[in-house]
């Protein structure tokens, strides 16, 4: 590895809750687009880290192989089951993102020994250079010290391909892990969502599947699989068999809304994910209908099923300004806390990919013809991506901006991003059409402006590139925290003004008076609905626009 060269890591802490398994719906969801299914040949993981309290950016330098990783990781980041470390992309470009899965069976998914997978995905970036490495160091690292307790689908992508990964630990006596990999079909994408995607596999395709030693044999040894059934082995059968309504309708509904706005043309069916017997999976892989840019994929990551019966803006539970947000329960409450029952019936909402509780969104996009200090760049965005702003963040720096650096979880700070960006997003739940297109608004401007300056100031990187690389990389340096100061001081800015302007229940008009504008009209008929003479002051028919206040 180059002297004084990073690694970009970002931490978040994260508290998950569940009721039947940790990673049913608190987890994240992942979009890959391989360099043929991009519009300048990027390669572009994008990742919605769900979780809970701040997420902070942290430059870590290379280090050499531990003597114990176990105990090394232990020492240097945070651990234990509160702690989640998440990770990007490493000083060559690789990348990794995580998906845990809902979908295991429960004694491969309690307890466990060994790594956890934060720490696997951390020491695999530590020591590859390309996705092949990374997932060859997984399964070495797995092998030698232990992989538990939760299994989970590991995006890894380079400059040049993406690779998808489930691994499963094998349970708390045994050390190692089982585990297989396909490689995404270069002009293809793909999308998980806390769920096992891989069932049957070649086994003679080195090229494109990778897979564990003893992934059919050990299913064998532990009655997951049998031989003489004459049905091929499934990955997915055997270790991951799990497959109800709730399932389907959490994990699957991300996928498919991500492949509906992504092909429309192959006209997905949304059977599956409501569980529908006997309906047809989605393709592991597809081919878009365009070629996807970065901006494409900031607002597939930013999706609450807008514009199908799904959409989580209509309805009664939305509210009367349409917030796409359903606050979840304690974690005892049915299906991690977004489900309940009356009546002995269990009832859920939807599991939207972009969700309130997100600790951050990251794309990260590789490039093979640039230098790697270059052509790695997180696009990262604090708390959650729909309310929050984009920022890019190159894999060459030396410093990060200092309000992306400093949140903590007990302690509210204008000086924090994810705090800034976090009260945004609170003030926008209780009145969502009234303040999200503010917010809409400042998002489209800041990020189209970094997206502008991109092949600008890139070009001047390459300039200095030629007088020596420590110059290209305090260049890269001044610019990402200089973007990232100028997007801080607008969601600060942004913060004050909602808060101006949409103060008490009034919306505060140019000219400094305020103006009440009410419910809208369909709110006003529910709450009559509800207690039809309750509100009542006098019968007979008013104008319905007169008598609705606020239109819809």
């Amino acid at each position: 590895m180059r002297s004084h060269t990073y690694a970009l890591i970002a931490l978040t802490s994260a508290l998950i809750f569940s009721y039947f398994d940790p990673s049913a719906c608190t987890a994240c969801t992942t979009f890959v687009a391989t360099p043929g299914a991009s519009v300048d040949g990027s390669t572009l993981l994008a990742s919605v880290v769900d979780g809970y309290g701040p997420a902070n950016l942290e430059l870590f330098p290379s280090v050499q192989e531990p003597k114990n990783p176990s105990a090394s990781v232990d020492l240097k980041w945070p651990t234990g089951s509160n702690g989640v470390l998440n990770r990007f992309m490493n000083e060559y470009q690789v990348s990794i993102a995580e998906s845990d899965t809902a979908t295991h069976r429960s004694e491969l998914g309690n307890g466990g020994r060994g790594l956890m997978y934060a720490q696997i995905m951390v020491l695999a970036l530590q020591r590859s250079k390309t996705a092949r490495e990374a997932i060859a160091e997984i399964d070495r690292i797995s092998n030698r010290y232990g992989y538990g307790p939760k299994p989970v689908v590991l995006s890894i992508a380079d400059k040049n391909e993406a690779w998808i990964m489930e691994i499963v630990g094998k349970g708390e006596t045994e050390i190692g892990a089982v585990w297989v990999a396909a490689r995404v079909p270069d002009g293809y994408v793909t999308a998980l969502a806390n769920a096992s995607r891989i069932t049957t596999f070649p086994m003679d395709d080195p090229e494109n599947w990778l897979y564990a030693s003893d992934v059919v044999e050990w299913a064998v040894e532990k009655g997951y699989h049998d031989p003489e059934s004459g049905e091929p082995f499934s990955f997915r059968t055997a270790y991951h068999p799990k497959d109800d309504k709730f399932i389907r309708k959490a994990c699957f509904g991300r996928i498919w809304s991500i492949y509906r706005r992504i092909a429309p043309s192959q006209d997905f069916s949304d059977a599956y994910h409501r569980g529908v017997e006997g309906a047809e999976p989605y393709p592991l892989f597809i081919k878009p209908d365009k070629k996807v840019g970065v901006l494409d994929v900031m607002n597939l990551m930013r999706d609450h099923y807008e514009g199908t019966k799904y959409d989580m803006t209509k309805g009664l539970a939305a509210g009367p300004f349409g917030c796409p947000y359903r606050f979840r329960g304690m974690h005892t409450s049915p299906f991690g806390g977004l489900g309940w029952t009356i009546d002995g019936k269990q009832y859920c909402w939807e599991r939207p990919i972009s969700c309130q509780h997100a600790t951050c969104a990251f794309i990260a996009q590789s490039r093979s013809w640039l230098p790697d200090a270059l052509g790695g760049v997180v696009w990262f965005a604090p708390d959650d991506a729909f309310t929050s702003c984009y920022v890019p963040v190159y894999c060459g720096i030396t410093e990060i901006a200092e309000p992306y650096t400093n949140s903590d979880p007990d302690r509210f700070s204008w000086e924090s991003a994810w705090w800034v960006s976090s009260l945004v997003a609170n003030y926008t739940y209780d009145r969502w059409h009234r303040v999200i297109p503010d917010v809409v608004r400042a998002q489209k401007q800041e990020e189209e402006k970094s997206l502008k300056e991109q092949p600008i100031m890139e070009a001047q990187a390459l300039e200095l590139f030629q007088e020596g690389e420590d110059k290209m990389r305090a260049y890269l340096t001044e610019y990402s925290k200089q973007s990232a100061h100028r997007v801080f001081e607008r969601w600060r800015q942004l913060a004050g003004e909602i808060i101006v302007s949409h103060n008490d229940g009034w919306v505060r008009m140019s000219g400094g008076f305020s103006l009440g504008l009410g419910y809208p009209a369909a709110w006003y008929e529910s709450v009559v609905n509800e207690r039809p003479e309750y509100y009542l002051i006098s019968p007979g028919k008013t104008d319905h626009k007169e008598r609705s206040g606020e239109q819809e």
